[in-house]
């Protein structure tokens, strides 16, 4: 079905008269009616009814009318779901509570006025395909992984290197420390389901293993944050490592946790080197999106210094 000639219609039918409809559609009066013929021919019934006063709809009109504005609803939001000034700027944060949602709540602090639409990918392949189709706008990931260079029709800007820290319980032999080195960790249990083989936290904790001979164990089911500050606050023997960024500030090492109520977790900082994790921001370099420009401006003030001195990240981020 035509929509110029469904909008024609809608636009008589208010006005009572095809001579308004076509003012109001900067056409000429016999297109109008031209349109209404050739609407009334494609629905094989009569719309109007010529009257002295204009044109009036007939019954099979008025039961059309309410269609005809839905059609031209849902024709509105169709355009609107793909034309970029005008649909809602898509970004991927991986999850609710890492580092990169909290810098969309920042952008969203900063600029109200763009529309926004956070979703969360799991997968590095799943987020670029998002990108390339236009799904979405934007992604947080960190960069490239061993042997997975990042697609040439991919951009890419570093934004934050997160420091990693220590989570530990009251009762863990690390939690009254001010601060712990990687080399102090040799022998201590660190565990972290959430470790994906194939994700590029992945790769980023194997290496860290590798370089500082850690151990870091990813057995057992990933029931989710609070299931893994459960345990950690109630084993003595088990400790995480969590983004700075990552959940609510706790105190620093040796005060009571403020999150969760009860825990009394303790938050030290990892230090000789700070191991920091890598967040980019990933777009489309064909993404037209106006707002896309406004993100990477915000992300990107103040300047960061990236790979200063007394922090480590992988040689493939440092490369990348």
């Amino acid at each position: 079905m035509d929509l110029d000639t469904v909008r024609t219609f809608v636009a008589a039918a208010d006005a009572g008269q095809f001579q308004e409809a076509a003012a109001e559609l900067a056409i000429t009066q016999q297109a109008v009616s031209k349109r209404i013929a050739a609407l009334e021919r494609n629905l094989g019934v009569r719309l109007f009814t010529r009257t002295a006063r204009g044109a009036e709809l007939t019954i099979d009109g008025q039961a059309f009318l309410p269609h005809a504005r839905e059609l031209l609803r849902v024709a509105e939001r169709a355009f609107a779901s793909v034309h970029t000034s005008r649909r809602p700027l898509r970004v991927d944060v991986i999850a609710s509570r890492v580092a990169p949602s909290g810098l969309m709540r920042g952008f969203h602090r900063a600029h109200p006025e763009v529309d926004l639409d956070v979703v969360m990918l799991f997968d590095f392949e799943a987020a670029v395909a998002a990108l390339r189709s236009g799904a979405i706008d934007a992604s947080f990931r960190a960069v490239a992984m061993p042997g997975r260079p990042l697609p040439e029709d991919i951009a890419s800007v570093r934004v934050l290197d997160e420091p990693l820290q220590l989570l530990t319980g009251p009762d863990h032999a690390l939690a009254d420390a001010r601060s712990v080195t990687l080399a102090q960790l040799a022998g201590h249990r660190i565990w972290m389901p959430g470790i994906v083989p194939g994700t590029e936290w992945a790769a980023y904790y194997d290496d860290l293993v590798a370089a500082f001979g850690l151990t870091i164990e990813a057995t057992g089911p990933n029931f989710g944050s609070d299931a893994l500050l459960d345990t950690i606050a109630d084993t003595p023997e088990l400790a995480t490592f969590m983004g700075e960024q990552t959940i609510p500030r706790l105190p620093q090492g040796g005060a009571t946790g403020a999150w969760p109520a009860g825990h009394d977790l303790r938050r030290i900082p990892v230090t000789d080197p700070t191991p920091v994790y890598p967040h980019s921001l990933l777009w489309h370099r064909d993404n037209p999106h106006p707002a896309l420009a406004t993100l990477r401006a915000h992300l990107a003030a103040p300047a960061t210094d990236f790979n200063v001195a007394g922090t480590w990240t992988p040689d493939w981020v440092l490369t990348s």
